[in-house]
């Protein structure tokens, strides 16, 4: 059997920036280990899996996604990545695509300057001690971090946009925490609020950009800030641009897209 792939630098108007997705369209699921072996394969943050939903009344299609360790129940970057080869390479004549996935009902738009909208969920956060795990793994980190229960990530808040570009964390400490990845951010100089992603335990030590922690950011930041609308900055070696509004118990993320390749996987 042979099945499409594509790759896509998502976050980003530039080839070779941003967070780079495979997407795989799936006529039917396949095994989840078929699923994760692929992710394994692909070797990226991220793996997109999409198969068609047209009977089902308030979904377009049902996605799901995968690092090379684990399935995820949310991911930004995989689905902007997806949306840009159902609008590009499936030629969907919609200006809005419906997803059914483990975190709910998400929705993609395409505006007519041709960046993607992420509708996605509000996540709430739990103010916690820092776990001493984090504070040995990272310099400098705050007594006091957000634990986001419904996408397994702390979440610690620095003093401004230096302290997060020269952090170091011990990725070996970090991946103690299993499934567990750690956001770090502070105000920015660059944008709004800047960010880093890591989740060694998850099989990613840095995250080049992250779609959606912002489910968290933007909400905390839009408070903090006073602002609904926001502009954000990943501060990974690779970096990315998102724009982000809160809108009551969802978020609109949204983000550019450059294609870098397709080609086809033969499974025996």
């Amino acid at each position: 059997m042979t099945y499409p792939i594509y790759q896509v630098d998502a976050f980003t108007s530039e080839l070779f920036k941003g967070n780079p997705a495979a997407v795989m369209p799936l006529e039917k699921w396949l095994p989840d280990e078929t699923l994760q072996a692929l992710a394994a394969e692909n070797n990226l943050s991220e793996t997109a899996f999409f198969v068609p939903e047209p009977g089902v009344d308030d979904s377009d299609f049902h996605i799901r996604w995968f690092t090379p360790n684990i399935e995820v129940p949310l991911c930004g970057h995989a689905t902007l990545a997806s949306a840009w080869v159902i609008f590009n390479k499936l030629n969907w004549p919609a200006e809005h695509i419906r997803l059914h996935s483990r975190s709910g009902p998400l929705g993609v738009h395409k505006t007519q300057d041709d960046w993607l909208v992420l509708d996605f969920p509000n996540l709430p956060i739990e103010e916690r001690e820092t776990p001493a795990l984090i504070s040995e793994a990272l310099a400098g980190a705050p007594t006091t971090a957000f634990y986001v229960p419904s996408d397994a990530n702390y979440m610690v808040v620095l003093e401004n946009e230096a302290a997060v570009k020269a952090a170091q964390p011990d990725m070996r400490l970090l991946k103690e925490l299993d499934n567990l990845g750690l956001i770090i951010t502070a105000p920015g100089e660059t944008a709004d609020f800047v960010s880093r992603y890591f989740a060694p335990g998850a099989g990613l030590d840095e995250d080049p950009v992250t779609g959606s922690i912002h489910s968290v950011l933007a909400p905390y930041w839009a408070e903090t800030l006073g602002k609904t609308k926001l502009e954000a900055r990943q501060l990974s070696s690779r970096g990315g641009l998102l724009r982000c509004e809160l809108k009551g118990d969802r978020v609109a993320i949204a983000g550019q897209a450059t294609f870098y390749m397709e080609g086809t996987v033969h499974l025996t």
